[in-house]
């Protein structure tokens, strides 16, 4: 197959690529960046450009496999590529929903409006441009030539956010040797994650069957402390689990979810629950694979071992932030 991958430099996009070549495919990458996998073809391009799509929108593409967060760049490819491309695999998110209280919510959930600008900024407006996005693809090629991929929250190697790094992390590189670990008490707190292999080697899939449809592109639901559990069987520790009560850490500035200063997956707003545990079902009929979460971790924990040991957390607490709440529990 030809296939087109609208990034192929960052992580999910790169992996995508990676899958997408290592599935013997003839892959194209267009991108701002450099770093392809070995085996694809680079077009340098500016999506911001309105006719940065202009060296591909000639060629007949089998599929096209978009990770673009702005509504414009989706637009403008939508408009460059419908008539020369037989399906368009979207990547969205979760953050689409109107509401994320609800445990096991499908793809029929309500979604927010959409974006109304080509661009975003703030955080806050993120779900808003991917509805805008998804709107787009499904306008563009219809429902029977288009796959909208709502990916949660993803893991494994590679970790920019460091959310599936730190645990594992933490547990084996322990801020004070024979101490404990600092963690949120949150016993019904749902965490899922979807290794980015799995993810990207499910997009490739995709295409290569000719799926069609809107998918919950998440992993499987567990209990926050299994998550810990599995994480620190992951490193072979055996270190104590120091449990703080959620008002305790907010108290002393521990931020939640990702960040500075934080203890990241930890949520405290119960309507926020729902994010992490909607039914993967309709993806996993359509043959999304997830590997076991011990597996995900212990390979993020292996890759981020291997960074320079200079390299900043880009999440979680600080050796010396962790040592000063310890010690405050004293």
């Amino acid at each position: 197959m030809k296939i087109l991958v609208l990034g192929g430099t960052a992580w999910l996009g790169h992996e995508t690529a990676r899958a997408a070549v290592a599935a013997g495919h003839d892959v194209t990458c267009l991108a701002r960046g450099t770093d392809i996998p070995a085996g694809a073809a680079l077009v340098r391009a500016d999506r911001d450009v309105d006719d940065a799509l202009a060296p591909v929108r000639d060629t007949e593409w089998d599929a096209v496999i978009d990770v673009a967060r702005q509504p414009g760049q989706v637009r403008r490819a939508v408009r460059d590529l419908a008539a020369v491309a037989g399906r368009f695999i979207f990547v969205s998110t979760g953050n689409v929903y109107a509401e994320q209280e609800q445990i096991g919510a499908d793809e029929n959930a309500a979604r927010l409006a959409p974006l109304n600008s080509d661009s975003y900024e703030s955080p806050d407006d993120y779900g808003a441009a991917k509805v805008a996005g998804e709107d787009a693809v499904l306008v563009g090629f219809g429902a029977g030539r288009s796959v909208i991929a709502r990916a949660g929250l993803i893991g494994g190697p590679g970790d920019p956010s460091g959310r599936s790094t730190y645990w594992p992390w933490r547990f084996a590189r322990p801020s004070n040797p024979g101490g404990g670990v600092l963690v949120p008490d949150a016993p019904e707190l749902p965490v899922a994650v979807i290794d980015v292999r799995d993810l990207a080697s499910w997009l490739v899939l995709c295409a290569e069957t000719g799926a069609h449809g809107i998918f919950n592109a998440m992993g499987f639901p567990v209990p926050f402390p299994h998550h810990l559990e599995v994480a620190r069987i992951a490193t072979g520790q055996t270190r104590e689990l120091v449990a703080v009560s959620e008002a305790w850490l907010a108290e002393h500035g521990v931020q939640e979810w990702s960040g500075p200063k934080s203890l990241p997956l930890w949520v405290t707003d119960r309507t926020w629950y729902g994010f992490n545990a909607r039914s993967n079902a309709r993806a996993i009929d359509a043959g999304l694979v997830l590997r076991p979460l011990g597996e995900t971790l212990a390979d993020a924990l292996a890759w981020r071992l291997a960074q320079p040991a200079d390299v900043p957390l880009a999440a979680g607490l600080t050796d010396a932030e962790e040592r000063e709440l310890l010690a405050s529990l004293r």
